[in-house]
């Protein structure tokens, strides 16, 4: 017997007494692995400072250009996806798995090389389009095969095999602070900004070395106490320790290959013939029962009914609502309260909102698409989307109070809503394959499902480019207006620079936000909280429109059905 023959469809048949229930835990734990780039965020405080270390360095990434790496692994996901779909039907859920294994693995371990080599381009064709590649793979393998397990709990059945993903981060995200603190080097410390005295040359700070002159940054009080690593203010080397990051993606690219393998070898598909006992198609819910199709249609005549473009701008904006904030979870929650409560808002706070995130999208995949089984889908749906209108609309609401008048409330009540958020964001992952079975048949969900996870894709970059491109707008004003209230005598000393180089030392990350916020006047009121009021808005937008689709859903016509 060859290799290959391992990973045929046909040895992973199960016998007739097969208990279906031993097949969940490998999906979940497939899930589980691709899951974790819900806590992309988690690395992006690292990532933006790698030549730092304690804070961005004139050469570091931006947040911008680090975030568009979760993009691309999400449109990498879609499009993967769309391929997989009809692949996986011919040779099976083990033989995609196991490549799928290797994908994720291995772009981890290209990642965390260009990590090291300080090569962004290596860090997207690992983590983005070769990691992206291993979550497309990765997440079609289980959903069409617990589908097929359980005809009798569709939303059910696929809420069990996407919860896993929704929880990666449940798993990732403390993993990935534990690895990064444990493989953090501090960068060489050279004493305070008052003896050192560091010098201004082309909007960079230098300092005299043991040695020779060399690029420092600077860090204050405040900075320094929002570390998660206990570290002095004051002036540090550029290009010295390491921020743990790239020693992070190697661990996490080996660990992941070896759990999705043996989950992917763990894998049973029913034979073509196999029922559960006492089951028929006509014993589903009534609440669901009018949109539920009793014949097949395939993967590519989907394509020609109006129902599967309703379903594709239902996901996409429902999506894009989650994602994008997905990406900045972690940046976004240190700006908007870190400064107003920085005794509570702490870098190991900010991961804890991300791996919250995390448990509720988890919580939200498991129960919403159980609960579409009674209630319906399109009823499901339009819940998700009326009641995530508003919740959008609070958030910038809370930000703005807690702004003005800081309270522990503001944050109590903006985290309650982001967390009702993403239970239905992870809510609408898992309904739609049950949604594509109930209209299109069970039997080619694999096919159309993704085919239908290109708008992942769409989502994944209209997401992020909406928030930071957003955010950035409103960074740069925030800027501009906060500077023209700063006294030019304290500029001068702050910064080593005048107000006219104002521009120069925000591009070399001399001046920031909170930097800027020191030297202001008191009680001038921090803008921070407001950087992400226009994204919010927009989000909302979107979910409006997805409700109008999800309504203009009704069942397929009989003339797009497979003959018996």
């Amino acid at each position: 017997m060859s290799v290959f023959q391992l990973f045929a469809k046909n040895r992973i048949v199960a016998p007739p007494d097969f208990n279906r229930w031993k097949v969940p835990p490998a999906s979940i734990a497939i899930h589980l692995c691709i899951g974790s780039v819900y806590a992309w965020s988690n690395f992006n405080p690292a990532l933006v400072k790698v030549r730092g270390v304690v804070a961005p360095a004139a050469d570091d990434w931006s947040l911008g250009s680090v975030v568009w790496i979760f993009s691309v692994a999400i449109v990498c996901l879609g499009l993967s996806a769309a391929f997989a779909g009809n692949w996986l039907e011919r040779v099976g859920p083990r033989a995609v798995g196991s490549i799928a294994a290797v994908c994720w693995g291995g772009g981890f371990l290209i990642g965390g090389l260009g990590i090291y080599l300080h090569q962004l381009w290596l860090l997207y064709l690992g983590y983005g389009v070769i990691g992206g590649i291993g979550l497309g793979l990765g997440y079609v393998s289980p959903v069409s095969t617990l589908i097929k397990w359980f005809p009798d709990r569709r939303g059910m059945a696929a809420g069990m095999a996407i919860m896993g993903f929704g929880g990666g981060a449940i798993i990732g995200a403390p993993l990935n602070d534990f690895l990064i603190d444990y493989f953090y080097r501090a960068p060489q410390y050279l004493g305070t900004q008052e003896t050192v005295k560091p010098e201004l040359k082309v909007g960079r700070l230098y300092a005299l070395t043991e040695s020779e002159e060399r690029p420092v940054i600077v860090i204050s009080q405040n900075e320094a106490a929002r570390l998660s690593v206990q570290t002095e203010p004051g002036v540090y080397v550029v290009g010295t320790g390491s921020t743990g990051v790239a020693e992070a993606f190697v661990v996490l690219g080996i660990g992941y290959f070896f759990v999705m393998m043996i989950a992917a070898f763990s894998y049973r598909i029913p034979a073509d013939d196999w029922r559960p006992a006492d089951w028929a198609p006509a014993n589903a819910p009534s609440a669901s029962r009018r949109m539920i199709s009793q014949g097949t249609v395939d993967a590519t005549q989907a394509l020609r009914t109006p129902q599967f473009y309703l379903l594709w701008i239902v996901l996409c904006f429902n999506v894009t609502a989650g994602i994008g904030v997905l990406g900045v979870a972690k940046t976004m929650m240190t700006e908007i309260f870190g400064s107003t409560l920085p005794q509570i808002v702490t870098a190991r706070f900010a991961g804890g909102f991300v791996l919250a995130i995390g448990v509720f999208n988890m919580i939200g995949r498991f129960f919403w698409a159980s609960a579409s089984d009674h209630l319906g889908r399109q009823r499901t749906y339009a819940f998700y989307f009326l009641l995530g209108i508003p919740l959008y609309l609070s958030l910038p609401f809370f930000a703005a109070q807690q702004s003005a008048f800081p309270s522990v409330a503001w944050l109590i009540c903006f985290y309650g809503s982001t967390m009702l958020i993403f239970t239905m964001y992870g809510g609408g992952f898992a309904t739609i394959p049950a949604y594509i079975a109930d209209l299109f048949g069970t039997k080619y969900v694999g096919g159309i499902h993704g085919r239908l996870l290109t708008a992942w894709s769409f989502a994944g970059v209209l997401g992020p480019w909406a928030i930071t491109s957003l955010r950035e707008s409103s960074l740069k004003r925030a800027l501009s207006d906060l500077a023209k209230h700063v006294d030019p005598t304290k500029f001068n000393e702050a910064f080593g620079g005048s107000l006219d180089q104002l521009d120069v030392l925000v591009a070399n990350k001399t001046v920031t936000l909170s930097k800027l916020m020191l030297i202001a006047p008191p009680g001038t009121m921090n803008p921070s909280a407001t950087l992400y009021n226009s994204t919010m808005y927009l989000m909302a937008g979107l979910l409006a429109v997805a409700c109008i689709a999800n309504a203009l859903i009704y069942p397929v016509d009989a003339k797009h059905e497979l003959p018996e």
